[in-house]
């Protein structure tokens, strides 16, 4: 990493946490994890730039001595909760939940890193954490975001289309897991609801009202009842990934290949259509963003229909109320983001906003899809789109 993002004040801080103390605590913990005389070595801790504002990366090197006596090790990935003095974007991080489906993902073919450890002593480091084997490959980042740069951005249309076909073959993987063999107990939201996705929303208004719990937002609370009042025709129960988004995929470093599913904190029980929304309203949550500044960004790119018709042709089963998961997908997002901008003030990185709506950076696009317009637009641009082709 180039420059140290806890001094960049574009960025919101991530850590308190001392790199040295934890790849000191580190290396003793796996001292007593391996064979005895195994004598781990680990690398200096570094954290992945470009992506990721909530559970925290830790990337190294580890090497010990092997059983025969040869040096053995690789690369790994270690994930942790956050200090709750850090302010963190969610109100708990259920580490043994994301290893536990990440394993039940890897047994069903879906590319995920291998987890080699799980912790559940929170005195070793401070938190519970797993460690998983580093894959190789490119993923789209956040920040410069891949719709601007990046290989993603200087890929042909051809290619965009494979990464997004490939993209699509990886969730439908995840939604094929067979819950009837496969116990999924552990991925049920733990509050009230008639169906998976009703449990879903009332677990997203849950995790709203701890993240704005003295300053609520109008625009979020109207797009609740929104929500509610068209409450789209549920389809079958699936595993959902839950993070959705390429941002959140790992690419081949020579094609456009998915070698690793990532980010699974958000995973949980719910409709096929969760996954669909999440993934293109992340990518229009840039779009709009860039097109708001006289920037092209990537207008032909995870299209609702594109992915709706990749889906039906992979799986067999036709996608229902899409229009209404992005609408969902905005809401979660706007959650998300008031979050973080409470976050960035607690670090001393922006001062309050004086209207609670004005922390969801996307405030004009969920007006519009909540009034309609903005499905307007779209079928416009959809109409252009075609009579160029």
């Amino acid at each position: 990493m180039a420059e140290d993002e806890n001094e960049n004040t574009d960025s919101p801080v991530r850590t308190s946490r001392d790199d040295e103390a934890l790849r000191v605590n580190l290396q003793a913990w796996l001292a007593e994890r391996l064979s005895g005389g195994a004598a781990p070595k680990i690398s200096e801790i570094s954290s992945p730039s470009g992506s990721g504002m909530s559970s925290e990366t830790l990337l190294f090197d580890a090497t010990w001595t092997g059983e025969s006596g040869s040096r053995e090790g690789g690369s790994f990935v270690g994930r942790m909760a956050p200090s709750q003095a850090d302010h963190p974007t969610f109100p708990s991080y259920d580490l043994e939940m994301q290893a536990k489906v990440m394993r039940l993902a890897a047994a069903n073919g879906v590319p995920v890193p291998s987890v080699r450890w799980l912790e559940l002593d929170e005195n070793v480091l401070g938190a519970v954490f797993f460690v998983m084997e580093r894959v190789e490959g490119r993923v789209p980042t956040d920040v410069p975001t891949y719709a601007i740069e990046g290989f993603v951005h200087d890929a042909s249309s051809q290619d965009r289309r494979s990464l997004m076909e490939n993209t699509i073959a990886a969730i439908a993987k995840i939604h094929a897991i067979d819950r009837e063999a496969n116990d999924t107990s552990f991925l049920e939201f733990p509050v009230s609801g008639s169906t998976a996705l009703r449990r879903h929303v009332a677990n997203q208004r849950a995790y709203y009202e701890w993240a704005t719990p003295e300053r609520p937002s109008p625009l979020i609370e109207r797009a609740f009842r929104h929500l509610e009042q068209h409450w789209p025709n549920e389809t079958s129960t699936v595993v959902s990934w839950g993070d959705s988004r390429i941002g959140n995929v790992m690419y081949s470093n020579e094609g456009f290949e998915t070698v690793a599913i990532l980010d699974w904190e958000m995973a949980g029980l719910g409709t096929r259509e969760l996954d669909l929304g999440w993934l293109s309203f992340m990518h229009t949550f840039f779009q709009k963003l860039f097109e708001g500044m006289g920037m092209d960004g990537l207008p032909d790119f995870l299209r609702p229909d594109d992915l709706a018709e990749m889906y039906q042709k992979i799986t067999g089963h036709p996608v229902e109320d899409l229009r209404w998961y992005e609408t969902y997908g905005a809401l979660r997002h706007a959650i998300i983001m008031s979050r973080i901008s409470e976050r960035m003030v607690h670090f001393g990185q922006a001062e309050p906003a004086a209207d609670p709506d004005d922390r969801i950076p996307h405030r004009a696009t969920l007006e519009s899809m909540l009034d309609g317009s903005f499905w307007d637009r779209s079928a416009r641009r959809s109409v252009v789109v075609l009579d160029d082709l």
